[in-house]
């Protein structure tokens, strides 16, 4: 049986790390990528006929060379996953927060998606994942960026799973939306139904294996969604 194969983009901490290592445990071939190279080789060394990687900020130029790279690495792909991203609190409403999130949340994000898209329509079959946010689901005043750029992750692929669809029923297209997971992510008060990470990426992988469309990490977080959509907004401009 062919060995396949996989490229987490953000895979040297919390769910991008985890899922990593799962697949890699599972006899996945597994592309990492991150900023930090001391992550990245302790990666390697824990799964030396596993693992390859490539260092590189998704917010500089120039970053699809690396990812051809690590395609050439693995010698094939069959599976990539969108995990890099930031979000950080803006009480005050911080330029600078909100220049970085929209740099990798949106401008990073899409580069790399249009990108793998293309890829697998190229080669005639693919599976393309991004882990977008429960958040997407409607404006919140404690990070206004952050929700806005999972909203456009989200509807961006949400588009790119009815492109897909008409053209290509090889290319499969899954957007993960986690509520809170115990990662370095999960700030601020107010938090609740928090997952450990190993769970979280085992009811991810669950979810890419059945090839399913749009998930809630974990499930019982569509609840909120469904909450976050249709509440009016006297009542949603309380919380949110």
């Amino acid at each position: 049986m062919k060995q396949q194969k996989v490229i987490i983009v953000g895979g040297t901490s919390g769910i991008g790390r985890s899922l990593g290592e799962k697949y890699a445990i599972a006899n996945w071939k597994v592309g990492i990528t991150g900023r930090r190279l001391d992550l990245l080789s302790s990666f390697k060394e824990k799964f030396p006929d596993q693992a390859e990687y490539e260092c590189f900020d998704v917010t500089a130029e120039h970053t699809l060379p690396h990812l051809e790279k690590l395609i050439t690495k693995l010698d094939g792909l069959d599976l990539l996953i969108i995990s890099a991203g930031t979000g950080e609190p803006s009480k005050e409403l911080s330029w600078a927060i909100d220049k970085l999130t929209v740099d990798t949340n949106v401008k990073a994000f899409i580069e790399i998606a249009n990108w793998a898209y293309n890829f697998f329509r190229a080669q005639g079959h693919g599976h393309l994942v991004t882990i977008s946010s429960v958040a997407a689901n409607r404006g919140g005043s404690h990070a206004p960026a952050y929700n806005a750029s999972k909203a456009f992750q989200s509807s961006y692929f949400e588009g790119l799973s009815i492109k897909a669809k008409k053209t290509n029923r090889r290319i499969i297209i899954t957007c993960i939306e986690p509520g809170f997971v115990d990662t370095k992510m999960a700030k601020g008060e107010g938090i609740f139904w928090l997952i450990p990470v190993e769970k979280a990426a085992d009811q991810i992988i669950r979810a890419i294996k059945r090839k399913k469309v749009k998930v809630y990490i974990s499930r019982r977080w569509w609840i909120i969604a469904k909450i976050m959509r249709w509440s009016p907004g006297w009542l949603y401009n309380r919380v949110g």
